[in-house]
């Protein structure tokens, strides 16, 4: 259950990091993006920050704002690691993402140079000790 609960907060980091990534990019504040919304300033502030569990409908509100697909909230391949977002399963996660938006090939290929990155990493450690 307590894995469950983590996914949970995880997705509404994502979700309002990923908003907040598309609102600055527009170039809007979020008192803008929030009339445009329909909505209190608070409540989309309260969901960059993930202190609120927005709803589908607001959600919706937000995106049609932006003039942005609804996948466009779930695309956080884009997204770096920081408040919210630390440790090593947070990376992972991230880029899992940003692998999942690229084709099959080009997944292999990062597959494989990855690879050869860590076996020179393991191969620099087994040097220096």
């Amino acid at each position: 259950m307590d894995n469950q609960k983590t996914d949970e907060i995880d997705l509404k980091v994502l979700v309002g990091k990923r908003v907040r990534q598309l609102r600055k990019r527009q170039g809007l504040t979020q008192s803008e993006l929030a009339e445009r919304a329909s909505m209190q300033e608070s409540y989309l502030a309260g969901i960059e920050r993930a202190v609120r569990n927005v709803s589908l409908d607001s959600l919706a509100r937000v995106l049609a704002a932006l003039e942005v697909e609804p996948i466009e909230v779930f695309r956080f391949g884009g997204l770096e690691p920081g408040e919210g977002l630390e440790g090593k399963q947070a990376a992972i996660r991230l880029l899992a993402a940003f692998l999942n938006e690229r084709s099959l090939e080009e997944v292999e290929l990062i597959r494989r140079m990855a690879m050869d990155v860590m076996a020179t990493i393991d191969s620099e450690k087994n040097r220096q000790e």
